[in-house]
């Protein structure tokens, strides 16, 4: 059973019954669901997932203490912890998992704070500028089960995709990190006999065009040991995913360098087809840096595209 079915089981089989016996004036402020950290808020945990922080459960939301005072938040918690250990075969843990609790009652703006800075969702310009993707991704992962006040759905939704400035922000400046790396300093290293940078570059290649796609399908970029799991369930461009692992699990030498030289060109061709598509850039080369540049200019907010085009990567 994957951990959000779990989860939502066991909200059913126990959690709901709870809150509606012993907590039925507190209903119309609580939601309930589970995101945040951890492969199961993300839907990529299998069974090798299971071996660390894997336990049936959930989150109850709580809305500030105007509107819910800390002894119904204890009272919340007690009932919680009191709900039954084990569920479907698996047992709930007797203490928090490292990095803090992943289940169980907490303040709306506390789980915010947390995961983004932001306690009402609500960020800076240079918050959307330097805020990690993985940690957006995990402010708007998994499911919620029901949410009354309605509180937490809406901060989620706000944070659901980038503005369209930070968003063209951040891809010009991922092609233009792409394009150094991949189209200019792959073969230049292999010239210099440096097969070890060569490498470097096309790692670095991938994870700036990897990057650049999630932003084209309007998607967090999760950590990177979920990043080609997510590529693969991308509507657009997931078929690259095949083409990065090539470029990073094999070697530089004799025809394998040119070979993963005309992979990086296929990838940029597939990039700035869908860059087109989109009506991202005006550029029409195969260049991907002057793509860069191209896409940096089609930022409206004038404070936002005279910044360097690397300010928000």
């Amino acid at each position: 059973m994957k951990g959000l079915e779990l989860s939502r089981a066991y909200f059913e089989a126990y959690g709901r019954p709870m809150l509606e016996a012993e907590f039925p004036a507190l209903l119309p402020c609580l939601a309930v669901g589970l995101c945040g950290s951890g492969s199961e808020c993300f839907g990529f945990d299998d069974e090798v997932s299971q071996d660390h922080d894997f336990e049936p459960g959930f989150i109850i939301f709580l809305p500030d203490e105007e509107k819910l005072s800390r002894r119904d938040a204890f009272l919340l918690e007690r009932a919680y912890a009191k709900l039954p250990k084990e569920f479907e075969g698996f047992r709930r843990a007797s203490i928090s998992p490292v990095g803090g609790a992943r289940h169980g009652v907490i303040r709306t703006a506390d789980f915010f704070k947390e995961k983004i800075g932001s306690a009402d969702g609500i960020l800076t310009l240079s918050q959307w500028m330097t805020q990690p993707e993985e940690l957006l991704s995990e402010a708007v992962n998994g499911e919620i089960f029901f949410d009354n006040l309605g509180e937490v759905s809406s901060i989620r939704s706000a944070l659901s995709a980038y503005p369209r400035d930070i968003m063209l922000k951040k891809l010009a400046g991922r092609l233009l990190l792409a394009a150094q790396a991949g189209q200019y300093n792959y073969r230049r290293a292999l010239k210099h006999g440096e097969t070890a940078a060569a490498q470097l570059a096309a790692i670095r290649f991938s994870e700036n065009a990897m990057a650049a796609i999630f932003l084209l399908n309007g998607r967090y970029m999760p950590y990177y040991k979920w990043s080609f799991r997510a590529l693969r369930a991308l509507t657009k461009l997931s078929l690259e995913a095949e083409l990065f692992e090539y470029l990073i699990t094999t070697g530089n030498g004799g025809d394998a360098a040119e070979e993963k030289a005309d992979v990086i060109e296929s990838i940029c061709a597939d990039i700035i087809e869908e860059l087109i598509s989109q009506g991202l850039t005006k550029a029409t080369c195969g260049d991907l840096e002057k793509h860069a540049y191209s896409v940096n200019d089609a930022i409206t907010d004038p404070q936002i595209r005279n910044l360097h085009i690397l300010a928000a990567v």
